[in-house]
Protein backbone atom coordinates (compact mmCIF):
# COMPACT_ATOMS: atom_id res chain seq x y z
CA UNK A 1 0.00 0.00 0.00
CA UNK A 2 1.48 3.17 -0.74
CA UNK A 3 0.58 5.95 1.34
CA UNK A 4 0.53 9.60 0.05
CA UNK A 5 0.22 12.74 2.44
CA UNK A 6 -0.60 16.01 0.74
CA UNK A 7 0.96 18.94 2.88
CA UNK A 8 -0.05 22.35 1.84
CA UNK A 9 -2.07 25.50 2.72
CA UNK A 10 -5.47 26.60 2.08
CA UNK A 11 -5.09 25.73 -1.62
CA UNK A 12 -4.75 22.16 -0.38
CA UNK A 13 -7.26 21.86 2.38
CA UNK A 14 -9.94 23.55 0.11
CA UNK A 15 -13.06 24.84 1.97
CA UNK A 16 -16.43 24.12 2.15
CA UNK A 17 -18.40 22.62 -0.97
CA UNK A 18 -15.10 22.15 -2.89
CA UNK A 19 -13.81 19.22 -4.53
CA UNK A 20 -10.26 19.81 -3.64
CA UNK A 21 -7.17 18.97 -5.88
CA UNK A 22 -6.36 16.66 -3.23
CA UNK A 23 -9.95 14.59 -4.58
CA UNK A 24 -8.56 14.78 -8.63
CA UNK A 25 -5.32 13.78 -7.78
CA UNK A 26 -7.23 11.00 -6.47
CA UNK A 27 -9.70 10.38 -8.79
CA UNK A 28 -6.46 10.10 -11.47
CA UNK A 29 -4.44 7.69 -9.42
CA UNK A 30 -7.35 5.36 -9.14
CA UNK A 31 -7.56 5.27 -13.13
CA UNK A 32 -3.41 5.13 -13.83
CA UNK A 33 -1.88 3.68 -10.60
CA UNK A 34 -1.77 -0.21 -11.00
CA UNK A 35 -1.39 -0.80 -6.81
CA UNK A 36 -2.58 0.05 -3.62
CA UNK A 37 -2.86 3.21 -2.59
CA UNK A 38 -4.06 5.56 -0.33
CA UNK A 39 -3.80 9.27 1.30
CA UNK A 40 -3.07 9.37 4.74
CA UNK A 41 -2.54 12.36 7.58
CA UNK A 42 -3.97 13.82 11.13
CA UNK A 43 -6.55 15.39 9.66
CA UNK A 44 -9.66 15.00 7.31
CA UNK A 45 -11.90 18.50 7.08
CA UNK A 46 -12.32 21.43 4.99
CA UNK A 47 -11.91 25.33 6.09
CA UNK A 48 -15.17 26.86 7.01
CA UNK A 49 -15.32 30.01 6.07
CA UNK A 50 -18.25 30.95 7.93
CA UNK A 51 -17.07 29.23 11.22
CA UNK A 52 -13.42 30.79 10.05
CA UNK A 53 -12.18 27.42 11.30
CA UNK A 54 -11.38 24.07 9.82
CA UNK A 55 -14.53 21.95 10.99
CA UNK A 56 -15.98 21.13 7.38
CA UNK A 57 -16.80 17.71 5.84
CA UNK A 58 -18.51 19.26 2.85
CA UNK A 59 -17.09 17.81 -0.09
CA UNK A 60 -18.52 18.48 -3.14
CA UNK A 61 -18.09 14.90 -3.69
CA UNK A 62 -18.99 12.64 -1.00
CA UNK A 63 -17.28 9.37 -2.32
CA UNK A 64 -17.06 7.46 0.84
CA UNK A 65 -14.20 5.85 -0.98
CA UNK A 66 -11.76 8.94 -1.16
CA UNK A 67 -9.36 9.42 1.19
CA UNK A 68 -9.93 12.64 2.91
CA UNK A 69 -6.69 12.13 5.27
CA UNK A 70 -3.82 15.37 4.67
CA UNK A 71 -1.62 17.74 6.48
CA UNK A 72 -2.89 20.95 5.42
CA UNK A 73 -4.04 24.04 7.16
CA UNK A 74 -5.95 27.50 5.84
CA UNK A 75 -2.83 29.86 6.40
CA UNK A 76 0.00 27.33 7.41
CA UNK A 77 3.05 27.48 5.69
CA UNK A 78 6.59 25.90 5.66
CA UNK A 79 7.41 27.77 9.23
CA UNK A 80 4.59 25.57 10.23
CA UNK A 81 5.04 22.27 8.82
CA UNK A 82 8.41 22.31 9.32
CA UNK A 83 7.96 21.70 13.10
CA UNK A 84 5.23 18.63 12.53
CA UNK A 85 6.25 16.88 9.90
CA UNK A 86 8.85 14.51 10.91
CA UNK A 87 6.07 13.53 13.90
CA UNK A 88 3.26 13.20 11.24
CA UNK A 89 5.84 10.95 8.31
CA UNK A 90 6.56 9.21 11.44
CA UNK A 91 2.91 8.43 13.21
CA UNK A 92 1.10 7.74 9.63
CA UNK A 93 4.23 5.81 7.60
CA UNK A 94 4.08 8.38 4.77
CA UNK A 95 5.28 7.07 1.79
CA UNK A 96 5.19 10.30 -0.91
CA UNK A 97 4.88 13.90 0.30
CA UNK A 98 2.79 15.81 -2.08
CA UNK A 99 3.90 19.51 -0.76
CA UNK A 100 2.12 22.46 -2.07
CA UNK A 101 3.27 25.25 0.72
CA UNK A 102 5.38 28.89 0.34
CA UNK A 103 2.44 31.78 -0.43
CA UNK A 104 1.26 32.28 2.85
CA UNK A 105 5.02 31.97 3.90
CA UNK A 106 6.07 34.84 1.89
CA UNK A 107 3.03 36.94 2.38
CA UNK A 108 3.13 36.79 6.23
CA UNK A 109 5.86 34.98 8.13
CA UNK A 110 9.07 35.11 6.14
CA UNK A 111 11.06 36.36 3.20
CA UNK A 112 12.45 34.03 0.26
CA UNK A 113 15.78 32.94 1.92
CA UNK A 114 13.71 32.27 5.32
CA UNK A 115 11.18 30.11 3.49
CA UNK A 116 14.08 28.27 1.87
CA UNK A 117 15.83 27.28 5.05
CA UNK A 118 12.54 26.32 6.28
CA UNK A 119 12.19 23.88 3.56
CA UNK A 120 15.90 22.38 4.40
CA UNK A 121 14.41 21.60 7.95
CA UNK A 122 11.49 20.05 6.41
CA UNK A 123 13.15 17.86 4.27
CA UNK A 124 15.57 17.33 7.70
CA UNK A 125 12.65 16.13 8.87
CA UNK A 126 11.12 14.16 7.29
CA UNK A 127 13.98 11.97 6.18
CA UNK A 128 14.55 11.28 9.97
CA UNK A 129 11.42 9.68 10.44
CA UNK A 130 11.63 7.83 7.27
CA UNK A 131 14.77 7.44 5.28
CA UNK A 132 12.98 6.58 2.86
CA UNK A 133 10.62 8.76 1.89
CA UNK A 134 9.87 10.58 -1.16
CA UNK A 135 8.75 14.25 -2.03
CA UNK A 136 7.03 16.69 -4.55
CA UNK A 137 7.54 20.00 -4.05
CA UNK A 138 5.31 22.39 -6.30
CA UNK A 139 6.63 26.17 -6.82
CA UNK A 140 4.36 28.66 -5.94
CA UNK A 141 1.59 29.05 -8.55
CA UNK A 142 0.48 32.45 -9.66
CA UNK A 143 -1.46 34.16 -7.51
CA UNK A 144 -3.10 37.46 -7.68
CA UNK A 145 -1.11 39.50 -4.95
CA UNK A 146 2.16 38.54 -6.99
CA UNK A 147 0.08 40.22 -9.97
CA UNK A 148 -0.69 43.19 -8.29
CA UNK A 149 2.87 43.59 -6.06
CA UNK A 150 6.17 43.46 -8.43
CA UNK A 151 8.03 42.96 -5.01
CA UNK A 152 6.00 40.43 -3.77
CA UNK A 153 6.53 38.60 -7.35
CA UNK A 154 9.93 39.29 -6.84
CA UNK A 155 9.78 36.93 -3.77
CA UNK A 156 7.43 34.72 -5.05
CA UNK A 157 10.33 34.06 -8.09
CA UNK A 158 13.45 34.53 -5.65
CA UNK A 159 11.86 31.80 -4.05
CA UNK A 160 11.02 29.09 -6.20
CA UNK A 161 14.34 29.54 -7.89
CA UNK A 162 15.91 28.88 -4.17
CA UNK A 163 13.19 25.97 -3.71
CA UNK A 164 15.12 24.09 -7.54
CA UNK A 165 18.06 24.57 -5.91
CA UNK A 166 17.11 22.95 -2.29
CA UNK A 167 15.47 19.74 -4.43
CA UNK A 168 18.98 19.57 -6.59
CA UNK A 169 21.46 20.37 -3.10
CA UNK A 170 19.02 17.93 -1.34
CA UNK A 171 18.72 14.87 -4.00
CA UNK A 172 19.37 11.60 -2.13
CA UNK A 173 18.68 8.30 -3.95
CA UNK A 174 17.12 6.74 -0.93
CA UNK A 175 14.75 9.50 -0.58
CA UNK A 176 14.22 11.35 -4.08
CA UNK A 177 12.81 14.81 -4.31
CA UNK A 178 11.17 15.91 -7.44
CA UNK A 179 10.08 19.84 -8.62
CA UNK A 180 6.72 20.03 -9.82
CA UNK A 181 5.98 22.37 -12.53
CA UNK A 182 3.52 25.31 -11.91
CA UNK A 183 0.62 24.87 -14.25
CA UNK A 184 2.05 26.84 -17.43
CA UNK A 185 -1.69 27.99 -18.24
CA UNK A 186 -2.85 28.37 -15.25
CA UNK A 187 -5.41 31.87 -15.54
CA UNK A 188 -6.36 33.88 -12.49
CA UNK A 189 -9.28 34.74 -13.80
CA UNK A 190 -10.56 31.05 -15.09
CA UNK A 191 -8.98 28.75 -12.59
CA UNK A 192 -9.57 30.38 -8.76
CA UNK A 193 -12.24 31.91 -7.92
CA UNK A 194 -10.77 34.93 -5.66
CA UNK A 195 -7.29 35.24 -7.69
CA UNK A 196 -5.63 33.10 -5.46
CA UNK A 197 -7.83 29.58 -4.22
CA UNK A 198 -8.19 26.92 -7.11
CA UNK A 199 -11.73 26.95 -8.77
CA UNK A 200 -12.19 23.51 -10.65
CA UNK A 201 -10.36 24.05 -13.28
CA UNK A 202 -7.26 25.23 -11.18
CA UNK A 203 -7.89 21.99 -8.85
CA UNK A 204 -7.40 19.79 -11.73
CA UNK A 205 -4.10 21.56 -12.89
CA UNK A 206 -2.82 21.43 -9.47
CA UNK A 207 -3.44 17.70 -9.63
CA UNK A 208 -1.68 17.28 -13.15
CA UNK A 209 1.34 19.07 -11.66
CA UNK A 210 1.57 16.74 -9.14
CA UNK A 211 0.42 13.70 -11.17
CA UNK A 212 3.26 14.55 -14.17
CA UNK A 213 5.80 15.08 -11.98
CA UNK A 214 5.29 11.61 -10.61
CA UNK A 215 4.98 10.06 -13.89
CA UNK A 216 7.76 11.53 -16.06
CA UNK A 217 9.98 11.05 -12.53
CA UNK A 218 9.47 7.98 -11.29
CA UNK A 219 7.02 6.46 -14.18
CA UNK A 220 3.88 6.37 -11.60
CA UNK A 221 0.69 6.13 -12.71
CA UNK A 222 0.23 7.89 -16.21
CA UNK A 223 -0.40 11.70 -17.41
CA UNK A 224 -2.64 13.09 -15.79
CA UNK A 225 -6.29 12.64 -17.74
CA UNK A 226 -8.86 15.05 -16.12
CA UNK A 227 -10.35 12.29 -14.14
Amino acid sequence: MLRFMPVGDSQTIGSAGEHTWRYRLWRHLCAEYGGPFTFVGPRETLYDKAADAPVSLAYADPDPGFPRAHLAGWGEGWLHMAPLIGETVREHDADVLLVALGLIDLGFYTNAEQTAENVHRFVAGARAARPRVRMVLLPVIPNIRAHQDPAFAAQVALFNDLLAKAVADLAEPRSPLLLASAPPTYDLRADTYDGTHPGALGEHKIAAAFADAMHQGWGLGGPYGGH
